[in-house]
């Protein structure tokens, strides 16, 4: 079955009788024992509930793993796969990561006697360099956020598995779409759920997805020990984004190629950073384990106020955090999704003052172009 076949069609809900087209929201917080010792597959909500059951199916198949986890952010997800380590354990992650898990990693995982080791994952030789005999995971973003950079997953896989470390790849911007780690070499892949799986920013929602039942036994027992699952209806609206997941990955990649282009013949605009760009430094290793580049565009103007401006000015273009739905939206990543990151730290990786993300969503691409063409007039 082809992936947007498998989007539509990923799982048969088996315990509805009516014929329901879509899956049932079982909106209930525990189940009914038929005798004792016995149980009809579903105890309490916590565990297992039939709709979050339905989504984690789709989902495995998806990304082609053994087994989903589905949690109540993308945040949740990874603080949970977090549990797998413990006081003295090494990680070595990109460099450039989305905030929030570096939030993660440098206050609680560090508290929690997890270290930690950035390095830019575009230099494969780097990671050999900085491993320990107490490092037990690679971590990556590819491509990352904000700044694009794009790893060699299987060039890693092989470095990982001659070493037995875990490999970790948060697959958000290109979804299983577009890239499948696990098929690359991945042990683990994270999705934050909100963004293109959703698809239409109205849910908060993550997922672990496995290569092994010894990994998805551990997750599942964390996972019902700390509990932060999603709920039944948000596992519904996951469902239902996920059904036009095809369409809109299609329609977004082609509306962020074609603004990729313009934006780089724009006289204030200094630099663009797409993978789908042939000047993109990982053009060629995006083309080698990707089908498709994504929606996703960091890009540098003139200067602070030429930003301050777009973000003011745009009319389509939402500015707003997050990724991933129809709408297009336009962040900041210095006082948004990298706020919590030093200065210092941020500004050496090339989040500043002049830098701005976009997610590039499905509405007319002239009109997206003329909105920024409007933004950017002096």
């Amino acid at each position: 079955m082809e992936i947007s076949t498998l989007c539509i069609h990923g799982s048969t809900d088996s315990s509805d009788t009516t014929g329901s087209i879509t899956v049932p929201i079982y909106q209930t917080a525990t189940f009914v024992h038929p005798a004792v010792g016995q149980s009809t597959g579903y105890d309490y909500s916590r565990v297992q509930n039939p709709t979050r059951e339905q989504v984690e199916k789709i989902i495995a198949k998806l990304e082609k793993g053994v087994d989903a986890l589905a949690f109540s952010s993308g945040m949740a997800a990874i603080a949970a796969m977090m549990e797998l380590f413990e006081p003295g354990d090494h990680i070595i992650a990109s460099e450039d990561l989305y905030g929030g898990s570096i939030r993660l990693f440098n206050n609680l995982s560090r508290k929690n006697g997890i270290t930690f080791d950035y390095i830019n994952m575009s230099k494969t030789e780097d990671i050999v360099r900085v491993i320990k005999p107490e490092t037990k995971a690679v971590f990556i973003e590819t491509p990352s956020n904000p700044m694009m950079q794009v790893t060699d997953i299987a060039e890693v896989a092989k470095i990982t598995k001659d070493r037995g470390l875990l490999l970790i790849v948060d697959n958000t911007f290109l979804t299983p779409y577009f890239q499948l780690p696990l098929r690359l070499g991945a042990d683990i892949v994270i999705h934050s759920g909100t963004k293109y799986l959703s698809g239409h920013n109205d849910t908060l929602a993550g997922f672990l997805v496995v290569n092994s039942e010894e990994l998805s036994q551990r997750l599942r027992y964390i996972y019902k020990t700390t509990g932060a699952c999603l709920s039944p209806f948000d596992s519904w609206l996951i469902i239902r984004g996920l059904k036009t997941l095809a369409v809109r990955m299609e329609k977004q990649q082609e509306n962020a190629t074609r603004l990729a282009t313009w934006l780089s013949n724009h006289s204030r605009v200094t630099k663009v950073y797409y993978p789908g760009l042939v000047s993109h430094p990982d053009y060629e290793i995006s083309k080698k384990q990707a089908r498709g580049f994504g929606a996703m565009i960091s890009f540098e103007v003139d200067s602070e106020e030429t930003a301050r401006k777009i973000l003011e000015r745009v009319k389509i273009a939402l500015y707003a955090e997050s990724l991933g739905g129809v709408e297009s939206l336009i962040t900041y990543p210095m006082l948004q999704t990298h706020a919590d990151v030093p200065k210092e730290e941020r500004e050496a990786k090339g989040i500043h003052e002049r830098l701005l993300r976009m997610s590039v969503g499905i509405e007319d691409i002239n009109d997206i172009i003329e909105d920024l063409a409007q933004a950017l007039l002096s």
